[in-house]
């Protein structure tokens, strides 16, 4: 950028697309890395961490940035792919800086009110490609940006103190601001790069059922760390928004004396299916299985299906077809009848009845298959889930692929994902 670009605030680059000088995105802003300085000196930018198509988060200099406009990053095209890895002397900028309460500077240079701090802004020195943090948007009283209370301004940098200093209790929701928009495996990547202190912060902020589908996102060793912090009630209900199975992933995980206490403090349905599934052997059809697949009565018609495919919260798996059951409809149901795949459903009438269209060549699961044939079945049939019924013939529930493959990877194929091939940056 030229001497003289605007005042740019950081807040606006979180998730912003990367592109190189020939116009393909490299990636997308993920976080920046600051350099503080001692007194009241403003502190140095020292580059960006942009999270590449493969996940990986990289590590881009600032001389490397050539433009910063129109809601895009331009770079000049050399980028070194080795995995950032923050240094002790570095902060992240939106991750560590935002919501951090820290002091106006008063006269005499004495400590003054208490302000949080909503963002910060980034400014290119005049002729040079260096960049500093420059000015601090705060608001007065203890009130994140969520709050109403409290006079907003904008101010220099050496007006305020307490950046350098450790804070216990930091507020996380100019930062939750900035991941609105998040996928829950994305949010549960930058998650996982903060300090463990951030993460249990802004874990911590999340409503129960989005930290629900990033606890789900990420591995187990942050799942069972963010857990163990919550107060017992918070962290009841956050299983319960989970999915049973993956509730019962992290469960097991657990000393069985908290397992016992945090299912004590969930709901009954909600705890019930969880404890059945922590009967089963990790590695079965029972171990793998959701509890909660589309079931329809034999007299439900195609419009009804439909109606259930549609869902939002349903994953694409658990929306490929559904389950013809004798009621009752919840797991386990009465007799299963056979299973209506979703193209089926769109090749036929509103009014058909589901009964008339199951396939019923198709073979069920016990919940005692083992892992390896599970694999075999849905590749063999071509499926992306599959029923899973007991001796009796009730349906006990549906295993997906995706739950299929995330046992088929390393156990820690999570890591492995945000913790690749090479450290550190230039």
């Amino acid at each position: 950028m030229a001497a003289g670009a605007p005042r740019i605030f950081v807040s606006h680059l979180a998730g912003v697309p990367v592109f190189d000088p020939g116009g393909d995105q490299v990636g997308r802003v993920s976080d920046l890395v600051a350099m503080l300085r001692v007194g009241r000196r403003p502190p140095r930018l020292l580059g960006m961490v942009v999270e590449v198509l493969s996940r990986r988060r990289v590590f881009v200099p600032m001389t490397r940035i050539t433009g910063v406009e129109s809601g895009q990053v331009i770079t000049t095209g050399v980028v070194n792919m080795r995995r950032f890895e923050r240094r002790p002397t570095e902060r992240l900028v939106l991750g560590e800086l935002l919501d951090r309460r820290v002091r106006l500077v008063g006269p005499g240079g004495q400590e003054g009110e208490e302000v949080t701090v909503l963002d910060v802004a980034i400014q290119q020195l005049p002729a040079r490609r260096d960049w500093e943090i420059d000015k601090v948007f705060v608001r007065k009283g203890k009130g994140g940006v969520l709050s109403r209370k409290g006079e907003t301004l904008t101010v220099e940098w050496s007006a305020v103190t307490g950046f350098s200093l450790e804070e216990h209790g930091q507020g996380a929701e100019s930062l939750l601001a900035t991941f609105e928009k998040l996928r829950p495996a994305d949010l549960a990547n930058a998650l996982h790069h903060l300090s463990p202190k951030r993460r249990v912060e802004v874990a911590a902020a999340l409503d129960d059922d989005r930290l629900a589908d990033v606890l789900e996102e990420l591995p187990e060793d942050d799942q069972i760390e963010i857990i163990g912090k919550l107060k017992e009630e918070r962290a009841a209900d956050v299983l319960e928004a989970m999915d049973p199975d993956d509730a019962a992933d992290l469960l097991s995980e657990l000393p069985e004396e908290d397992q016992e206490r945090l299912l004590t403090l969930m709901q009954p349905d909600d705890a019930a299916d969880v404890r059945r599934l922590l009967a089963y052997e990790e590695r079965t059809a029972g171990g793998l299985m959701t509890t909660e697949p589309i079931v329809l009565r034999p007299d439900a018609t195609v419009a009804d299906a439909l109606a259930r495919v549609r869902q939002q919260d349903l994953s694409p798996a658990l929306a490929a077809q559904v389950y013809v059951c004798r009621p009752p409809d919840e797991t386990p149901t009465g007799k299963y009848l056979g299973t209506v795949h979703f193209q089926r459903l769109l090749r036929d009438p509103p009014f058909t009845l589901v009964s008339s269209l199951v396939d019923s060549d198709l073979p069920p699961l016990g919940p005692d298959t083992p892992l390896p044939a599970v694999t075999s079945y849905l590749a063999a049939y071509n499926m992306v889930a599959a029923p899973v019924v007991d001796e009796s013939g009730s349906l006990l529930g549906a295993v997906t692929v995706d739950d299929v493959l995330d046992h088929l990877l390393p156990d820690d194929w999570r890591e492995t994902e945000f913790h690749e091939e090479g450290t550190g940056h230039g």
